[in-house]
């Protein structure tokens, strides 16, 4: 499928999350299948001001196209020179940010707050897709509470303003993550508007795609939650799609840790070792999920300063796991990384 003139191939995409979807986690799940990856969200207001912090964030690797950088903010005109200046990061999309829930970001009136003005959302649209070559996307939520679900309209008005797709997560902002995403307005937005419509929420397996595919007859699937420490999803879900329902099994032990520690060591890498160490922890944790003695090794993820701490990590989980190795795993003793 096509977002504007950009081919997609493939049918699940990663989601941008903040303080997750950094570029050593793009690359990743490009590399196991993710077909379109989108960036943290960086604010178009940072970005007037050269800010260092934003630039890092609009990096993006060779291995992770194609790829978009996601924007947030109220302003059309701000939002439209943000959009101008990423383009010196070579995105293949910008994407605008109207389904942020945390209080940092709504409370400024954007994220999930622009759901609270439509029109503002269709101006946003309009001025970013004039200052950019690329295709421009959104991504929203299905309203701001139970009282203003409004998902249908803004979509309309942001197609007929210039969106390339719209992305929808099943939630309101009150709802943040809790409840079951609801399908429903996704499939109401995908009969509504002439666009590619991105469905997001509870695609924790294969299975969860195609159902999702199947139920709201969206163009792609949209993974967050079900990819952390799990970026074997997006290859299960490719499997299933093309091998008439193959159902690919759980990585091994063995290729859990291979991979936590490729995806750390590069994280050390990107980040220096300082940094991307304590960025480590909650990604450790949750590569370990559902593993004998998680609970324990979890506890000491929480506490991880330097990789060779994260190796001696991984031979305790092998000692406590001998019963169930399939194979050795082969991990450097320390990472090649550079000073900062």
């Amino acid at each position: 499928m096509k977002i504007g003139n950009l081919e997609i191939k493939g049918k699940a995409v990663l989601a941008p999350m903040a303080g997750v979807s950094d570029k050593p986690f793009r690359e990743l799940c490009a590399s196991f299948g993710a077909a379109y990856v989108i960036t943290e969200m960086v604010s178009s207001k940072a970005l007037q001001f050269q800010d260092k912090k934003s630039a890092e964030l609009m990096e993006l690797a060779p291995g992770e196209h194609p790829a978009a950088i996601q924007i947030f903010g109220d302003d059309p005109q701000i939002m439209a020179e943000a959009a101008a200046k990423a383009m010196a990061f070579q995105p293949d999309a910008i994407d605008i940010n109207m389904g942020c829930p945390a209080p940092k970001v709504s409370c400024t009136g954007s994220g999930s707050a622009l759901m609270k003005r439509p029109e503002l959302c269709g101006r946003i649209v309009e001025a970013v897709k004039q200052a950019v070559p690329v295709p421009v996307t959104v991504k929203m939520r299905k309203g701001w509470d139970k009282h203003s679900i409004n998902v249908v309209e803004v979509a309309k008005i942001c197609a007929h303003a210039g969106a390339d797709a719209i992305a929808i997560h099943g939630r309101t902002r009150e709802e943040m993550y809790t409840p079951p995403a609801d399908w429903d307005c996704i499939r109401q937005v995908k009969e509504a508007v002439p666009v590619p419509v991105i469905g997001n929420g509870d695609i924790f397996s294969a299975q969860d795609a195609v159902r999702m595919l199947e139920y709201t007859n969206c163009d792609l699937v949209m993974v967050g939650r079900g990819a952390l420490g799990n970026p074997w999803i997006f290859a299960q879900i490719n499997a299933y799609l093309t091998e008439q329902c193959c159902i690919l099994p759980p990585p091994s032990l063995s290729e859990r840790m291979r991979v936590m520690l490729q995806h750390m060591e590069a994280l050390c890498s990107c980040k220096g070792e300082y940094r991307g160490m304590r960025e480590a922890r909650k990604h450790v944790g949750w590569y370990l999920k559902g593993m004998r003695g998680a609970a324990e090794f979890r506890r000491r993820a929480g506490a991880l300063s330097a990789f060779e701490e994260l190796v001696a990590l991984v031979r305790d989980i092998y000692e406590a796991n001998q019963g169930n190795l399939e194979e050795p795993v082969c991990f450097s003793q320390k990472p090649v990384i550079p000073e900062i």
